[in-house]
């Protein structure tokens, strides 16, 4: 297991950016596939973003794409997460993942075996 801690959450209002990172502890962060997941008050944990080991291919849940673009380097054990045009709909706790599947474009929280605390984002209208 690989440990994961996120920052970079914040309040912002709609229309505004934010950056996540997330910096794994784990030497073989280049083997895993990383994610983000959200959780809003009263929801589902759901799928967000994806990103493959070597960094080329992404995936995105419909609702951020075009607006939020994942990456990570490998050199530094981050993954990171731009939101851009946020709304509040995207507010919620951010979560970071890691797996060790072979990579697809969607996943569930059940797929992934290290967890980040996660970072708290919240829009204003």
């Amino acid at each position: 297991q690989v440990q994961l801690v996120e920052s970079g959450g914040g309040l912002v209002q709609a229309g505004g950016s934010l950056r996540l990172s997330c910096a794994a502890s784990a030497r073989t962060f280049s083997t895993y596939v990383m994610g983000w997941f959200r959780q809003a008050p009263g929801k589902e944990r759901e799928f967000v973003a994806a990103i493959n080991r070597s960094g080329y291919t992404t995936s995105y849940t419909d609702s951020v794409k075009g607006r939020f673009t994942i990456s990570r380097d490998n050199a530094k054990n981050t993954v990171y997460l731009q939101m851009n045009s946020l709304t509040p709909e995207d507010m919620g706790v951010y979560y970071c993942a890691a797996t060790t599947l072979r990579w697809r474009t969607w996943y569930q929280g059940t797929d992934f075996g290290s967890w980040g605390q996660g970072t708290q984002v919240t829009v204003s209208s």
